[in-house]
Parts: structure tokens; sequence; C-alpha cells
């Protein structure tokens, strides 16, 4: 495991270890299934147990650690049911965001996509895969405020985080960089010229990627994955 880092004084234990535990599980340092051990954060970090054990419940909350009395917490595998709800809820609200969009967007709102996709290009020729992450959600949330609907970004913000570890995966192991800009591109292009359906289109589409990623990982590493009797 990577060197905790030094805790900050400007915040609290819990928020530097959750902050340091939530990195390492969605850059997939720790990967599905990993053991992780309360006393061995707390050593590390130098501080008692109940601070790391309070990290260890809002990452339990957030579905990215299984704590089970009298067992070993570990990171927790895939569910294809959380992640089959995840995306109805995401297409849901994607369908609505990009309807308003491309009824609302004006000048600014053209500029300010071109230039995030700008950006992206950028990272995509350098292979900055975190940096394509952060981009990628900054994308949508423009596309939120664009709509009127900044609100709309919280929602989109929890379910696309159950889900970006897997997305983690389809980067790092099949670059499909290129493609989610493309997606991007086709999103901005429907919802600047005012065509709700065009870019609803493409939206669903760029959510549909992950299925691909989804065979692909059940396929060489289905330990990953939660089972039925788990």
């Amino acid at each position: 495991m990577a060197q905790a880092p030094v805790v900050s004084e400007r915040r609290t234990v819990v928020d530097d270890v959750f902050d340091h535990l939530h990195e390492q599980i969605a850059t997939l340092q720790l990967k599905p299934g990993d053991r992780i051990s309360e006393a061995e954060i707390a050593a590390q970090f130098g501080v008692s147990r109940q601070p790391v054990r309070d990290a260890f419940s809002r990452l339990a909350n957030l579905d990215l650690l299984l704590i089970r009395p009298q067992r070993a917490t570990e990171v927790r595998r895939f569910s294809m049911r959380e992640i089959e709800k995840a995306r109805f809820v995401r297409a849901a609200i994607e369908k609505e965001v990009l309807f308003r969009a491309a009824d609302a967007c004006d000048a600014a709102g053209a500029a300010r996509l071109d230039a995030a996709l700008e950006q992206q290009d950028i990272a995509v020729k350098a292979k900055k895969v975190d940096v394509f992450g952060r981009l990628d959600y900054e994308f949508h949330q423009i596309l939120c405020e664009i709509a009127g609907a900044d609100f709309a970004f919280d929602v989109i913000l929890e379910e696309k985080a159950k889900v970006d570890r897997l997305c983690m995966l389809g980067l790092s192991k099949e670059q499909r960089m290129p493609d989610l800009v493309m997606d991007h591109r086709a999103i901005a292009d429907g919802v600047k010229k005012h065509d709700a359906q065009a870019a609803i289109a493409a939206g669903m589409k760029h959510l549909s990627r992950l299925d691909e990623t989804i065979t692909r990982i059940t396929a060489s590493n289905a330990n990953y994955f939660e089972h039925m009797n788990d």
C-alpha cells in the first residue's frame, strides 16, 4: 500500500483517512476483494482506530467497502444490480439534462463546451487518464449548468461514482479515451444545434460504452464481481 500522506492540520483525521483510501480504491491501487486492516491504516496515519473506523463507515456507505462482523473488511466487489441501478438513474437524469441543454444553449454555453472538448483532446494526446477523468466530470457538469439544472449534477456525480472503478479499468486497459471524446463531441454538437434528440442519442450511446468494459472484465477478472452467495 502507498505511503500515507501527512495529516493536514486544517482537516479532520477522518477526512484525510477517507480521502486517502477513496483515492486508492477509485484508482484501483486497492482492488475489488482486497482486504484492508483498520489497525494497519491507523498505524500508517499514527492515529487511534476510531477515526479510521469512521472513515471506513463513510466508504461503506458509498458501497466501496464491505464491513462484516468478525470478518475482514474488504474493498467491495462490483455488484451488477447496483451497476444497473446506477446506470438506470443516470440515464433518466441525463436525458432530461440534454433535452433542457439543447433548448437553452447559447453562444456562451457553446464556447464552454468547445473549450472543454479542447482540453479533453489535449489529455488524450498526452495519455493522461487521471486528467481525462476529471475533465469528463467537468463536461457533464457544464451540460447541467447550461440546462439550468446544476442540481442534477449532484445526482450524476453520485451515480457516476458507483461505476468509476469500472470506467478506470476500461480507460487503462482498453484505451477508450478517444471513443469517449468522440461521444462528448457528438453530445456537444447536438446541444449546440438545439437538436435534443441527437444529443440524447449520443448521450445514451456514451453510457452504453460500459457494456463492453463489463464483458471484458467479467471474462478476465470474474473475482472483481459479487456472486449471489457472497
